[in-house]
């Protein structure tokens, strides 16, 4: 009689696979949550650029000298997407601030905060700012300036 030979892996060696694969993940977890979060904070800049121009156009026509108050405002005229115009987008809340004056005395500012601030699931490091002046602000603190002062007060970045 021929011996019947098992086949398939013992369980030691599924064991060993399935530590593998946990170690592998645990490396390139990190990473990947290091990459969505740059992801965002590129995407926070590129939507606070686009506030600023939005708002420059928005105070030239429809404005009549003026900014706008909202961002449902330049949304309204399709000057920035609905998505923008929600105040939420790529992990990061938006909001117009210290919006006065008229004409060449018009003022605001534009905040990205990231929406999550800690833990594995945050989605920024940085904040971002503008003001009419069109100089790109940011720095680490993770909380709204809400006047022109504050955010002129921040870093200039790369501009």
């Amino acid at each position: 009689m021929k011996k019947r030979r098992a086949e398939g892996f013992s369980l030691i060696e599924l064991l060993i696979v399935v530590t593998i694969i946990g170690i592998i993940a645990a490396l390139a977890t990190p990473r990947m949550l290091a990459s969505r979060r740059a992801a965002n904070e590129g995407s926070a800049q590129t939507s606070i650029r686009t506030i600023h121009s939005s708002q420059s156009l928005y105070q030239y026509t429809s404005g009549n000298g003026l900014f706008a108050t909202q961002l449902t405002d330049l949304s309204n005229e399709r000057l920035i997407d609905d998505r923008l115009a929600t105040g939420t987008k790529s992990g990061y809340d938006f909001a117009l601030c210290d919006v006065s004056g008229f004409g060449m005395t018009a003022q605001f500012g534009a905040t990205a905060v990231p929406s999550v601030t800690s833990g594995m699931t945050q989605t920024g490091t940085r904040r971002f700012a503008i003001t009419h002046s069109g100089t790109l602000h940011g720095d680490t603190t993770l909380t709204a300036p809400t006047t022109v002062a504050a955010i002129s007060a921040l870093s200039p970045i790369g501009n």
